[in-house]
């Protein structure tokens, strides 16, 4: 089976367990295949953790669940030197945290102290943890999903912009139509009726369908032999770059944009579109893919001004506006 199948299929495994959310899912999607991390914000009950354990559960990958909390440790994370006697030897040795594993959902992030959030920004940007003096590398597949809350405020640490630019999309969830709602009445129903149905058996085996890791390789592979066009490059850019001097587009964009994007968003525009291109089942990437993935990229990277706020502009209307602005290559 080829790449494009196999993440198809992953698509629609998901897609069976999360209902009214296939913007969400493709989003996932795409951070797996863009090869980076993910900030996932939405009221409580929107699925977020159910969205990632979801990829998790049909990729054959090693996941891990970190729900950050006040008291958290950064070795809680990260793990730590841990001393051993045995046959009258003695030794430090390195006790792997939560945080070795291909697929790592930070649950509800903002709620840990700002030192523990440190803690995941190695592992996130250089892809290892260095621990008394030693240096630990991930696995070759590794993506961080953090999720938190919009809501409920106290008691929460929020994100600082050098830790949220490191996320290379940040995905909203919204509520789901009152149709898909109903779907998901009968789909949790059913799933409760299972889980019963299971218990009665003495042993549970693994679903033999899982999409093996190869197949995100070779799709990474694949998705580096895009073509993408010198204007589509400009276009990119100028999207960036408008962020950063809406004076010369608009002067409204001018009052809303406190602080424009940092390079990083040039960078995650390539790797998602590229990324959305090949989802699509082309080999090149044209003004739409870019368009499609602008909003998740520059929405945790363009700080609004307090007379954005006044105006009730969010950054999602400030990104419609630069779309309508910018031209098209």
């Amino acid at each position: 089976m080829r790449a494009h199948e196999q993440i198809r299929d992953l698509r629609h495994r998901m897609s069976q367990s999360i209902i009214g959310q296939a913007d969400v899912i493709d989003r996932l999607v795409i951070g797996l295949l863009a090869n980076g991390n993910l900030l996932v914000e939405g009221l409580p009950g929107l699925a977020k953790t159910r969205a990632i354990k979801a990829m998790a559960k049909n990729l054959d990958a090693k996941f891990s669940r970190i729900q950050f909390t006040p008291d958290l440790l950064p070795s809680d994370v990260t793990g730590t030197e841990i001393y051993h006697q045995t046959d009258g030897a003695s030794e430090f040795r390195f006790d792997p945290g939560p945080i070795f594993a291909n697929i790592v959902l930070a649950d509800e992030i903002n709620r840990a102290p700002a030192k523990v959030q440190a803690a995941l920004l190695e592992a996130m940007e250089e892809r290892q943890v260095t621990v008394a003096g030693t240096t630990h590398r991930m696995e070759p597949l590794f993506i961080v999903m953090a999720t938190q809350n919009p809501i409920e405020q106290e008691g929460t640490y929020p994100l600082p912009e050098a830790q949220t630019d490191r996320f290379l999309m940040h995905v909203n969830i919204t509520y789901p139509p009152v149709e898909d709602e109903v779907d998901v009445i009968r789909l949790v129903r059913g799933e409760e009726i299972a889980a019963l149905a299971a218990t009665e058996k003495s042993t549970a085996r693994p679903d033999p369908g899982v999409v093996p890791q190869e197949a995100v390789f070779e799709a990474r592979a694949e998705i580096g032999q895009i073509h993408v066009s010198d204007a589509i490059d400009r276009y990119m850019a100028d999207l960036v770059y408008a962020t950063r001097t809406p004076t010369a587009l608009d002067a409204d964009l001018a009052r809303w944009i406190a602080v424009g994007a940092s390079p990083r968003a040039s960078l995650a525009l390539d790797k998602c579109g590229r990324a959305h291109a090949w989802l699509a089942g082309r080999d090149y990437v044209d003004p739409q893919d870019i368009r499609a993935i602008a909003h998740d990229v520059f929405r945790h990277r363009i700080a609004p001004s307090y007379e954005a706020q006044g105006d009730g502009m969010s950054v999602d209307n400030i990104t419609d506006r630069m779309l309508e602005l910018v031209a098209l290559p």
